[in-house]
Formats: C-alpha cells, sequence, structure tokens
C-alpha cells in the first residue's frame, strides 16, 4: 500500500510578471568590459593548458554551480565555447533555471525569504513550462541540456544570445544537466514527470562520462560546486578509466582547476586531516589530490566567479594568441 502523498493538482501557480527579482540584464557582464583586477599565478597556466588540450583534441570541461550564471559571466562562457576553449560544460538543475529566465524575460532570482512565507517560492509558471521541454526530451532520447537549449533556441527567448544552454544546441558543444530529485524549484510543479527528469539527467551522465573519455592530456575546471562537480566527475572518471584499461590506455596525465569561495591553505596537492572540517570539502579531496595523484596537476583559485570568470576567460585569449 503506497504511503499518501502530496497532491500537487491543489497548488496555485503565478506568471512571473509578478515576481519581485533579483537580478536583471544589467547583471550580465559585456564581453568588452575592462579585464578584472584579478590576479593570480594559476591563470596563464590554465589559459595556455586550454589551448594545448584543444590543439590536441582533447577534453576541455568546465563544470559549475548555479551562482556563476547568477554572477552575470554567461556571455564569457558562451564566447569560450565558441572559441573551442571549452568543449563541454556541466550544471547542476539549477543552472538551466537561471539561463532560461534570463533568456526568456532578461531577470532571474527570486527572495527565497519572501515567497517561502507566502508558500509561492518556486511556484511560477513560465518557469514550470521547463519540465515540458524535459518530457518532450525525453521522448526524443535527448538529455535534458540538449532538450532545454533546444527549446531556448526554437522558442520566443528574446534574449537566447546569453542562454548557454542554447548557445550549447547551435555550436554542437554538449551541456549537460545533473539533478537530485527535490532539488529544484521546477520539481514543486505539477507538470514535473519523475520519470523525463531521471531519463533525461542519466542521458546527461552518459554524454559527460564519454567526455570524460577524452581527459589525457585535457583539462577540467570546477567553478562553484561543492558536491555535483567532485561527484559527477568522480563517478564518470571511473567509467573511463575501466574502458581506457582495457585497451592498454591510461587516462593519467591531465590538468584540474577549482575556482571557489572557500580559503583553502597549505598544499592543495595533500588531503587535510579528517579531524579538520575541510577534509569533508570534496573539490579539494577528489578534483585537486585524488584524481591526479597519479600523473596530473591541479590548482585551486579562491575569488569572486564575476572575477575569476573573466580572468580565465583573458588568460586563454592571451594564450590563443601565442606563437
Amino acid at each position: 500500500m503506497p504511503y499518501p502523498a502530496f497532491d500537487r493538482r491543489r497548488l496555485r501557480l503565478k506568471p512571473l510578471a509578478e515576481r519581485q527579482h533579483d537580478l536583471d540584464l544589467s547583471a550580465v557582464l559585456p564581453l568588452d568590459a575592462p579585464p578584472p583586477s584579478f590576479a593570480h599565478a594559476a591563470m596563464p597556466v590554465l589559459g595556455r593548458k586550454l589551448v594545448e588540450a584543444r590543439q590536441a583534441g582533447a577534453a576541455r570541461i568546465l563544470l559549475m554551480g548555479a551562482h556563476v550564471l547568477r554572477a552575470g559571466v554567461s556571455r564569457f562562457l558562451i564566447d569560450m565555447m565558441e572559441r573551442g576553449l571549452v568543449s563541454h560544460i556541466a550544471m547542476n538543475g539549477a543552472g538551466p533555471i537561471h539561463d532560461r529566465e534570463f533568456a526568456l524575460i532578461g531577470a532571474t532570482t527570486e527572495s527565497v525569504a519572501r515567497y517561502i512565507q507566502t508558500g509561492e517560492f518556486g511556484l511560477w509558471q513560465e518557469t514550470g513550462r521547463m519540465n515540458d521541454a524535459i518530457r518532450d526530451g525525453a521522448k526524443k532520447g535527448l538529455g535534458m541540456g540538449e532538450a532545454l537549449g533546444q527549446a531556448i533556441l526554437e522558442g520566443p527567448f528574446p534574449h537566447r544570445d546569453i542562454s548557454v544552454l542554447a548557445a550549447g544546441v547551435r555550436l554542437g558543444v554538449p551541456v549537460t544537466v545533473h539533478v537530485g530529485i527535490g532539488y529544484d524549484i521546477i520539481h514543486e510543479h505539477p507538470n514535473c514527470d519523475g520519470a523525463a527528469l531521471g531519463q533525461t539527467s542519466y542521458q546527461d551522465f552518459l554524454v559527460f562520462a564519454e567526455q570524460v573519455r577524452r581527459l589525457e592530456h585535457g583539462v577540467l575546471l570546477s567553478f562553484g560546486s561543492a558536491v555535483m562537480a567532485p561527484e559527477v566527475y568522480l563517478k564518470a572518471l571511473s567509467m573511463a578509466r575501466n574502458v581506457a584499461e582495457q585497451s592498454g590506455r591510461s587516462i593519467r596525465f591531465f590538468t584540474t582547476g577549482v575556482f571557489d569561495l572557500v580559503p583553502l591553505e597549505g598544499d592543495i596537492r595533500k588531503e587535510t586531516s579528517k579531524a579538520d572540517p575541510r577534509y569533508y570539502y570534496r573539490p579539494w579531496k577528489t578534483i585537486l589530490v585524488r584524481t591526479v595523484a597519479d600523473g596530473g596537476e591541479s590548482f585551486y583559485v579562491q575569488g569572486d566567479h564575476r572575477l575569476t570568470m573573466p580572468a580565465l576567460y583573458h588568460a586563454g585569449l592571451r594564450a590563443d594568441a601565442l606563437p
């Protein structure tokens, strides 16, 4: 006998026009903005590594949390995709929500503190229509990122030029979405199809794992993702190495980088003690230590994404201009 379940038909949804938005298009940085006054020794190295990986036909993977899009750096991500400096982008489930809302109405982000009090948080009509695109994508065998990007590219989205998802479809660059059921506001909606969520996001995981197979002499970067990025990468790398070993290949010599706000002191290539709470910060032990321990190299950059992403972009441009 199934346990009682919430009846979603009782929910009242409101249009986005009635929501107060915390971010609008003024937060999106232009590509020709002056380079940020952010310096870090890792930047020229990572810029060069991205160019070298492109020349070698190796993967240039960027995983990120949704706050990266909220930092207003979409144009930099898209231009890096267009230049081939990034060959794959992986998002958590909140990323496409901000990407789509920006593309649709030129604004995004609601006050949780305000709208949770009235039971309105996340229950916005237009955002919930993402579920329809995901369900349609499942029928076509698409991953979630491609399904949502295709809907933006082909639909009435006046600001699609700043959509990373749409750019991925336009350029043939995979943009994958890695969700946890119940994590994202579209899971509140009556039209949310759990089977379609699982199918499309799992398809994206397999697309991601296929890209990781090309990581030898490549680059993998994580921006602002404490759980999704290290965990999805860890499993995909194990799968990729398993297959590589069977054919006498290895995936050992590549570069990783973590960009985040967390202060990490000391040698980032060594795990800290389990008595240190930072031991449980997964990007450190997974991306910076364990997965590169047999031949790779890693870098940690602490800073605001609104500074570090443009700084990486300009480092890539400078490296690309070298003879």
